[in-house]
């Protein structure tokens, strides 16, 4: 696998920017286009910034073409504002940008998703999370991976204090035992398996990787 084109979207998050790092720094990649809110500061000459709507994503469809799409746009009900103003961005957004990769021949969509999701949740985040994972299952890709990730071990300057509170009871917790299944996963491990396993010469059509998963050695069978 050698001169692709990486597409990313919510590359300015936490598990987006080590994605954006990591494969400007791969030299399996000779391109990586992200689509953003915000222009970062960054610049590289592997790297196409598309500084976009979202709203109006049908004006940029023509510039959602690639290899692959990474996939981890979210945010929170408090950042957003709204449980309406979240679904915009963690459903409509995400469904919306995986269509128009996928009518434009993007063969590859990773995804991360979260723990526990389920389209039939009584939980709002969750139900969203799940809907999104059923939605984009049926666009016509070549191969799809979704992660459900643990805790996830964001970067010094996005983690916030109830994070970091819950870090330390998760790993006291790991220690003795207990909730092992979700021990905390830093980004830049998430990052790097999300590369490794869309580099991989033999892929499922489509594969789930829960939590404990989502950890080098612990895969299990493709679903």
């Amino acid at each position: 696998m050698k001169n692709k084109h990486a597409i990313i979207l919510g590359a300015t998050g936490a598990t987006g920017r080590e994605l954006v790092f990591q494969l400007l720094n791969d030299t399996d990649f000779s391109s990586v286009s992200i689509f953003v809110r915000r222009s970062p500061a960054l610049n590289h000459k592997k790297l196409t910034v598309h500084k976009i709507d979202f709203s109006r994503l049908e004006q940029y469809r023509d510039l959602i073409k690639g290899n692959i799409l990474f996939s981890c746009l979210g945010t929170t009900l408090k950042d957003a504002g709204s449980k309406e103003k979240q679904y915009q961005v963690d459903y409509t957004y995400q469904y919306k940008f995986a269509k128009a990769a996928s009518e434009n021949g993007v063969s590859n969509y990773s995804l991360v998703s979260s723990t526990g999701a389920n389209e039939k949740s009584s939980f709002f985040y969750p139900k969203i999370k799940g809907k999104l994972e059923e939605a984009v299952k049926k666009l016509p890709f070549k191969t799809i991976q979704i992660f459900q990730p643990p805790t996830l071990i964001r970067q010094q300057d996005l983690i916030r204090t109830g994070e970091k509170i819950a870090l330390k009871v998760f790993r006291g917790l790991n220690r003795l035992g207990i909730l092992n299944s979700q021990k905390p996963l830093a980004v830049s491990d998430l990052a790097m398996m999300m590369i490794c396993e869309v580099k991989a010469s033999q892929k499922p059509k489509l594969k789930i990787y829960k939590p404990k998963e989502c950890f080098f050695g612990n895969q299990t069978k493709s679903q």
